[in-house]
């Protein structure tokens, strides 16, 4: 099973930021080539990322943990998610209010967008 890792330090971050982008109305992903080791070479460097303008934790996690269960999902999915990528994923108000089903197959055109 595929583990997901997150970045700790903040020139990790914004390494990252600085790379290829794409913007949805309910999420932004970042993504850079792999630029430090996953602990396991299965593992997927992904960090989610909120902004307290969002609302209080409770909606900031229930997003979070909307978009962790896609990113779960698209792995599933052979060649959905590129592991040889270190990704951000910023989450947006809207999807706190949209079903899964919506997101799911739009996330996935975000992530084959981003390596074309």
């Amino acid at each position: 099973m595929v583990k997901l890792e997150s970045l700790k330090k903040s020139n990790q971050f914004r390494k990252a930021l600085k790379e290829k982008k794409i913007h949805t109305e309910y999420f932004s992903i970042f993504s850079a080539r792999n630029f430090i080791k996953p602990r396991v070479k299965a593992n997927l460097i992904i960090s989610f990322v909120m902004k307290k303008k969002i609302g209080n934790a409770v909606k900031r996690n229930k997003i979070r943990r909307k978009l962790k269960a896609i990113v779960q999902k698209l792995l599933k999915k052979r060649g959905a998610i590129n592991k040889d990528y270190t990704y951000i994923v910023f989450g947006k108000s809207n999807a706190y209010s949209q079903k899964h089903d919506v997101l799911l197959p739009l996330m996935e055109k975000s992530f084959r967008k981003l390596h074309k």
